[in-house]
């Protein structure tokens, strides 16, 4: 469909304005912190002619992280609000976010209790790899049991029902173990918080390449997303193969979802806020919103992140605190308007 002039404006300077966004996000979130760099130390730093690690292995790492886990939380909520109709939906709906912290406190189970490091949002101290390891094992489990409980993709009602079982079921199993022991429960609470201080180089590699696997897959089923908001019925009857292209779209978000989890903790309302909001300025088109939701995304989170950074230095707060500060008046927002619209 032709875009109007108007809309096709409009579009443009979205993006524009996103892409600014993250750009200042970067540059504030290397010269900001508990230690302020000057612009000059920075730039030099980043070209290689003075050697600064605050810049280069500790802000520079986490920036471009956080980036990328607000991308990944970004377009996996808005192919989720797309698959299930419904602009309320988000990418922990499947039960990921409780399956990650089932991972991680049977990990803390396994070792006896996790570092005092970790419960500080500090460096894991030899542990980044399996904790990162359990916590996506447990996202993918919680998602294929949510598949499985549901009968599989066929019927989106039954997927959000047993997510919310699923969800349920490990969050109490979570608490149990939690309970047995007091460093468990400071290590897990500080992993559900949600904290970018765990990333560095290899979780930057990591989370690029999941998004290298699952965002393609996505951006091209932005049709498929579009026809779905016509009904199923609609969709199928335009010769889609409806439920391999549900599966295939469910897999890459899920795997999105589970890839961010499992490097950052739980981060709550990116991937509810960013679509929606960005669903008001673009439209419906998901083969617009997809990419703008990956943006606004990461520029949400990144200056998410730097509010956490500097609102109480040389102290911060979790992230996932901040998120859900910002959030939850937005979604008490919407819930009004909703109200007063009826």
């Amino acid at each position: 469909m032709t875009l109007s002039l108007p809309l096709a404006l409009r579009r443009s300077l979205v993006f524009a304005w996103l892409l600014g966004l993250l750009a200042l996000a970067l540059v504030l979130g290397l010269a900001l912190g508990a230690v302020v760099v000057p612009p000059g130390e920075v730039v030099r730093a980043l070209l290689g002619l003075e050697a600064n690690p605050i810049v280069t292995e500790l802000r520079l790492p986490r920036v471009l992280g956080g980036m990328l886990v607000g991308a990944a939380l970004g377009v996996a909520g808005a192919a989720f609000q797309g698959l299930f109709r419904n602009p309320l939906a988000d990418p922990y709906l499947m039960g990921a976010a409780s399956g990650a912290a089932f991972g991680v406190t049977l990990l803390a189970v396994l070792l006896g209790g996790l570092s005092p490091a970790f419960a500080q949002h500090a460096v894991f101290q030899g542990l980044p790899l399996s904790a990162t390891l359990f916590g996506f094992l447990g996202a993918v489990f919680a998602t294929l049991l949510t598949l499985v409980l549901a009968g599989g993709v066929a019927r989106t009602g039954e997927l959000v029902l047993a997510g919310v079982v699923v969800g349920s079921v490990l969050t109490g199993l979570t608490t149990y173990l939690m309970l047995q022991d007091a460093d468990r429960v400071r290590a897990v609470f500080a992993y559900t918080l949600g904290n970018l201080a765990f990333l560095g180089w290899p979780s930057v590699k990591a989370l690029t390449l999941f998004l290298l696997l699952a965002l393609p897959p996505l951006l091209l089923l932005g049709r498929v997303l579009n026809a779905l908001q016509l009904g199923e019925e609609v969709a199928q009857s335009l010769g889609l193969p409806l439920s391999a292209l549900k599966l295939l779209l469910l897999a890459a978000a899920s795997l999105l979802t589970a890839a961010s989890v499992a490097q950052a903790g739980i981060i709550g309302f990116v991937g509810l806020v960013t679509p929606h909001a960005l669903r008001r300025l673009l439209g419906e088109d998901y083969r617009v919103l997809l990419p703008a939701s990956a943006l606004g995304g990461a520029a949400l989170l990144a200056l998410a992140d730097l509010l956490a950074r500097t609102l109480t230095r040389p102290a911060e707060l979790p992230v996932g605190v901040v998120t859900t500060l910002l959030g939850g008046p937005f979604f008490l927002y919407l819930l009004w308007r909703r109200r007063g619209r009826a």
